[in-house]
């Protein structure tokens, strides 16, 4: 009965992207999504915006925050390039890996120490060159490896033992948990949790409240001075280094790069997307229903392009993203994914 509800209440979101193969539509992707101010009041809104959903690697930025509250970041003299490496999903790419594999060096680690699985890269020409060396991809070739280091990072700093930091009870997990509740404004060790692809916990929330946490993150005058510190660390490092919060030829490095940090967005698994407005105080957060990336990264242009986060003409350089062409084997064009009508209303 629960998943009937469920699907009833998937089925009643809009249409937010559709697929066309020449002039014919083939497909569409159903979702939610949310802008919210730093008040909590909502700016834009469709669908089932109540929806619990896992938010999964778009809140790295918060996970982030207790390598420098904790003064861990300072201790161990993490530069920029590395905080942006714990907010990234990146395509484990040589540079990529080397500052992991750098970091972890730094702690008296290796990448054997990370408790992501080894994984191939995202990026098919990093992999390609894996293979025509004759080597194998490792553990720090894993998107998520960035997100691993800095718990490390904690670890050795809290003086906990390194080994079992991806388990719940971990304390390295629990002190973003706190964080993360503090910003959504609910307890989420009390919502269910299950397993990131990772391997580290993976909690839940509505769409809503992932919006109006990063509202609040966009918007540091109402965090503790110490907290507000934090955050603005994180949003230099990644206005810095796009690069490495995802790497070449993806969505979040793209809209980084273009608008020089004043627009920041993080993807998550299955087309979850967070953004972060901080001039003009909003926070966002989208999940398509079926889990379709394509379709995630249309509607975060509408998303940005309705609420004048970016401009006609970045809209128009974000193309390849935002307004995307069908390509098949041949690399013919065979159609595109626009958005739905739903944006003209």
């Amino acid at each position: 009965m629960r998943m009937m509800n469920i699907q009833s209440k998937m089925s009643l979101n809009p249409i937010m992207a559709e697929v066309f193969r020449e002039n014919t539509l083939e497909s569409w992707h159903r979702g939610a999504a949310a802008v919210v101010d730093s008040h909590g009041q909502t700016i834009v809104a469709f669908g089932d915006v109540e929806r619990i959903i896992f938010p999964r690697s778009a809140i790295k930025m918060f996970q982030a925050i207790p390598l420098l509250e904790s003064g861990a970041a300072e201790h161990f003299s993490l530069t920029a390039r590395e905080l942006a490496l714990a907010c990234a999903s990146h395509n484990g790419e040589p540079g990529h890996v080397l500052a992991i594999q750098n970091w972890l060096s730094s702690l008296g680690l290796s990448a054997d120490d990370l408790e992501n699985g080894p994984s191939r890269p995202y990026s098919t020409k990093a992999f390609q060159e894996l293979l025509e060396a004759g080597e194998k991809s490792n553990r720090a070739h894993h998107n998520c490896s960035g997100k691993h280091a800095g718990m490390l990072t904690m670890a050795r700093y809290l003086g906990l033992d390194v080994r079992g930091y991806t388990h719940r009870e971990h304390g390295v997990q629990q002190v973003w948990m706190e964080v993360m509740s503090d910003f959504a404004g609910l307890d989420v060790t009390t919502m269910d949790c299950g397993k990131d692809g990772c391997g580290a916990p993976a909690i839940t929330m509505p769409l809503i409240t992932l919006a109006r946490a990063c509202a609040r993150y966009a918007d540091q005058s109402q965090l503790s001075k110490g907290r507000a510190q934090a955050v603005q660390k994180i949003i230099e490092s990644m206005r810095k280094h796009p690069w490495m919060i995802a790497g070449t030829g993806r969505c979040c490095t793209g809209v980084i790069d273009l608008t020089k940090g004043r627009v920041l967005v993080k993807t998550g698994a299955e087309a979850v997307y967070c953004g972060f407005i901080p001039d003009m105080k909003l926070g966002l957060a989208l999940k398509i229903d079926d889990g379709s990336t394509r379709a995630s990264q249309v509607v975060l242009g509408q998303l940005l392009l309705k609420v004048g986060a970016i401009s006609d003409d970045e809209y128009q350089a974000l193309a390849n993203y935002f307004h995307p062409a069908v390509l098949n084997s041949n690399k013919d064009k065979t159609g595109y994914i626009v958005p739905s009508g739903i944006w003209d209303e």
